[in-house]
């Protein structure tokens, strides 16, 4: 059985983090602290609580007053470092969600841990309460740190404003109007740090998927800077390539109707669940000129309702040269995974070429139909 994300928080874990608190808080009780961590309900939080929860009792060995709480969570990262303790995933992320839970009331001093803590563990869940309860303070705050010298501040301001960041609470203000942010992404579209240019990158696609035209202005203005800014739109962009959307299809040279598709054929027509769907194509460029080629494919999920929902799988993306073809064969996995619940029946498969579904002649709609079969 693969091991949970949530278990990142385990005894192992705790006895290290004990260890640093023994040497930043002089009166620790490091028995106390397992005793409290791990409650009668531990083994059922998920992962967000399981960190709220070790804020929480953090909480209690450390001083009530906010100001002072700080001056210990700086003094606890600075132990981490020098034992050598670097964050492997997110699990130190904790110390953030202390900030959000007890220094609301306090911008001042928030803003300061902050900008201290994220340069040891990321704040970007934390700060956004932060951006809802004091949105011009912030939206200045975060100007600034776009010239902060530490990258982690840097992609901060970008990372901790996305209006749809996975896993945090969504900025409803950003997500109906963009525009405030956009000082933001533009004085970090060069940053030296790909890690920063790609924060920007995954702001801008969260932005397209409620104001596409505030993305399809920007990467038009924005491709052709230069190689790195280059990469950073076409990142921004992925989602309106799955979707197709005509002008930044049109934008990165993606041509309809000059490559073909011919003899297309699944050839597992029957998939038990558990199994793969095998199918196989090939496509041909009709020009006598390369053309970029952005190939797909649609898979039709039957829901349980009985309609069909699909989701796009990027096969390639590159030239293909003038008066080739080319056979392509794919699996697509029906392995039981917790994020996807397979219903049985009849499902679909569409191949995309340059955004379009494509059909092997004019009669056929383009949807090629199998069995999932328990």
């Amino acid at each position: 059985m693969a091991e949970l994300f949530k278990d990142v928080y385990c005894p192992v874990f705790y006895d290290q983090f004990s260890g640093v608190l023994v040497k930043a808080l002089p009166k620790f009780d490091a028995a106390k602290f397992n005793q409290m961590i791990f409650n009668e309900c531990f083994e059922n939080y998920e992962l967000k609580q399981r960190m709220h929860h070790t804020a929480e009792v953090l909480h209690h060995f450390i001083p009530a007053n906010f100001r002072a709480a700080v001056s210990v969570l700086k003094k606890i990262i600075r132990e981490l470092r020098e034992q050598g303790i670097k964050e492997q995933s997110i699990e130190y992320m904790f110390l953030p969600a202390y900030i959000e839970m007890y220094g609301l009331e306090d911008y001042d001093c928030a803003v300061d841990a902050f900008e201290y803590v994220t340069q040891y563990t990321s704040c970007e869940f934390a700060v956004r309460p932060f951006i809802i309860r004091y949105p011009a303070k912030m939206l200045l705050q975060l100007q600034a740190w776009t010239q902060h010298e530490s990258r982690h501040v840097r992609r901060l301001a970008s990372e901790g404003s996305r209006p749809r960041l996975p896993w945090a609470m969504a900025l409803p203000e950003f997500k109906h109007d963009p525009k405030p942010l956009l000082p933001i992404l533009t004085a970090l579209k060069y940053d030296e740090c790909e890690v920063v240019r790609r924060s920007v990158a995954n702001n801008l696609n969260d932005i397209a998927k409620d104001n596409c035209d505030v993305v399809v202005q920007i990467a038009t203005q924005w491709l052709g800077d230069n190689e790195h800014t280059d990469k950073l739109v076409k990142h921004a962009c992925r989602t309106l390539l799955k979707q197709a959307e005509p002008d930044i299809m049109a934008l990165f040279g993606f041509k309809q109707g000059l490559i073909t598709l011919t003899d297309m054929a699944i050839t597992t027509p029957v998939v038990k669940v558990g199994d793969k769907l095998t199918f196989k194509f090939t496509i041909g460029n009709a020009s006598h000129r390369p053309q970029k080629l952005r190939l797909e494919y649609g898979l039709y999920y039957l829901k349980k309702n009985g309609a069909l929902a699909r989701k796009v799988f990027k096969i390639t993306e590159r030239v293909i040269a003038g008066n080739t073809q080319e056979q392509i064969t794919r699996h697509q996995s029906f392995k039981i995974i917790s994020t996807r619940v397979f219903h049985l029946g009849t499902h679909k498969l569409s191949i995309i070429i340059n955004g379009q579904e494509s059909r092997v002649n004019a009669e056929h709609d383009g949807l090629y139909r199998f069995e999932l079969v328990g």
